[in-house]
C-alpha cells in the first residue's frame, strides 16, 4: 500500500499544483518512481496507491502501471482517490489504509507492506520480509541513521541488541536517538487489521501510523522489529533536502546513482528529441535531460528535459525542471526552477554563497532586475524589475 496523498507544503511552491510524489527528480523521473521501481524489482505486483491532494498529474503518470511491469491480471496497480475536504477525505496515514481495508480483504495477504512515496532510495523489500519472518515480529520498521540536526523531522526509535524496538517517538523536539523510521512498515495482516479497526473507534486519535498506531502497538506489548537499511535514502520533503539529493547525483563518485543495471529506476517513457549542446557552451559535472538545448554554461547542476539555456547564461549548483526557458546573459545559482518557468535575458536568480535555496514556482516569469545585481538577501523569493 503506497501512501501518495500528501500535500507537501514544505516543498512549496513546487507543489502548488501537483502532489508531492509527482515532483520531478533526477533529470527524467518523478519522486514516486523510486517506490514503484522498488516494488517491481522486489517482485511485488499488487500495489494500492492512495492519493488525495491534487492527484491528476500523478494519476496520469502512473496510468495502468505498465511502466513498472504491474499491468497484471493477478493484481497490478489500483488507484484509491479521496478529495481534499470531502466527508470521507483521509484524515491520516492510518485512516487512508483503514478506508481501503476492503481491498486488502480481497487480497487476503499474509503480510502488508506500507510505504511512503516521497523518498529517494533503492531497496529490495524481499530482504526486509525475510528479516520479518525470521524475527517473528508483529511489525517490522525499516530504519536508517540520520543527521542529528534533522532527527526531529522523523519517527525516532531505540532498539536492543536484537533489533527489537524499545522506544519510539514521532518527530521529537529533543531526539534521544538518530535512528529514524524510513516510513516503510511491514505488518502481519491480522495485526494491521485489528490495529486499524481499534484506532478508527478512537475519536481522539490522529489516525496516523507514526503518532498513533506504532506507539500504541509498542505500549500494548507488540513485538516491533527494526530492519537496518544500508544504502542511500533521502526524505525529500523539504526544498533543502530535494536540492541536496540532486547534488548527490553529481561528482566523480556520486552518492546517488540512478541508472544501475541491476536495479534501474523505471519511469513513464517519453519521446523526446536529442539534446543539443552548442560548441560555445560549457557543461561541467552536470546531468542534462533529453531534448534540452544548451548554449550557455552549466556546472554542477541537474537540467531536465526540454530546457533551453541561452547564450552567455550560467547555471551553477541548481536544479532546472522540465521545459524551463532561460534567456541570454542570465545567472542562476543555488536554486530550483519549477517546470515551465521562463527566466528572461539578464535575470539573476539566487546567490553564489546562498545558505538557503531559492525556489521559483512552475510557469513563473522572472525578469531582469534593475540594477542588475544579486540582492543582498534572496531566500525563497522571486525579485522582479
Amino acid at each position: 500500500m503506497l501512501l501518495a496523498g500528501g500535500e507537501g507544503s514544505r516543498l512549496s511552491p513546487l507543489t502548488k499544483n501537483i502532489a508531492k510524489p509527482a515532483v520531478h527528480f533526477g533529470g527524467k523521473y518523478r519522486i514516486i518512481d523510486f517506490s514503484l521501481s522498488n516494488c517491481h524489482h522486489s517482485g511485488i505486483d499488487t500495489v494500492g496507491v492512495l492519493t488525495q491532494y491534487k492527484p491528476a498529474v500523478l494519476h496520469a503518470h502512473i496510468g495502468n502501471g505498465e511502466a513498472w511491469g504491474m499491468k497484471s491480471d493477478r493484481g497490478g496497480i489500483s488507484l484509491f482517490e479521496r478529495q481534499v475536504g470531502a466527508p470521507n477525505a483521509y484524515s491520516g496515514t492510518a485512516d487512508a489504509i483503514y478506508q481501503n481495508l476492503a481491498f486488502l480483504r480481497e487480497q487476503n495477504p499474509s503480510y502488508v507492506l506500507i510505504i511512503s512515496s516521497d523518498h529517494i532510495y533503492s531497496m529490495d523489500y524481499r530482504a526486509m520480509i525475510e528479516h520479518h519472518k525470521a524475527s517473528g515480529a508483529d511489525v517490522t520498521i525499516s530504519v536508517t541513521p540520520v543527521k542529528w540536526e534533522e532527527a526531529s523531522r522523523f519517527g525516532i526509535m531505540s532498539t536492543d541488541e536484537n533489533d527489537r524496538v524499545t522506544a519510539f517517538e514521532e518527530k521529537p523536539l529533543k531526539p534521544g536517538s538518530n535512528l529514524a523510521s524510513m516510513g516503510v512498515y511491514l505488518f502481519n495482516w491480522d495485526v494491521l487489521r485489528s490495529s486499524l479497526e481499534q484506532d478508527a473507534k478512537d475519536q481522539a486519535s490522529d489516525h496516523d501510523f507514526g503518532h498513533n498506531i506504532i506507539p500504541g502497538l509498542l505500549a500494548g506489548g507488540a513485538y516491533l522489529s527494526a530492519y537496518p537499511f544500508e544504502g542511500y535514502w533521502k526524505d525529500v520533503g523539504t526544498i533543502q533536502s530535494l536540492w541536496e539529493s540532486h547534488m548527490d547525483l553529481l561528482g566523480y563518485t556520486p552518492k546517488l546513482q540512478l541508472e544501475q543495471e541491476a536495479w534501474p529506476v523505471l519511469t513513464k517513457t517519453k519521446n523526446l528529441s536529442k539534446t543539443h549542446v552548442a560548441l560555445t557552451a560549457r557543461v561541467n559535472n552536470a546531468v542534462i535531460g533529453d531534448g534540452s538545448t544548451i548554449y550557455g554554461n552549466v556546472s554542477h547542476s541537474v537540467v531536465f528535459d526540454n530546457v533551453r539555456v541561452g547564450e552567455n547564461s550560467r547555471v551553477l549548483n541548481s536544479v532546472i525542471m522540465p521545459g524551463v526557458q532561460i534567456g541570454k546573459n542570465a545567472l542562476i545559482s543555488n536554486a530550483i526552477i519549477g517546470e515551465g518557468a521562463m527566466i528572461k535575458d539578464g535575470a539573476v536568480v539566487g546567490q553564489l554563497d546562498a545558505i538557503e535555496i531559492t525556489t521559483i514556482a512552475e510557469r513563473t516569469t522572472v525578469r531582469r532586475q534593475y540594477p542588475a545585481v544579486i540582492p543582498a538577501k534572496l531566500t525563497n523569493q522571486v525579485y522582479f524589475g
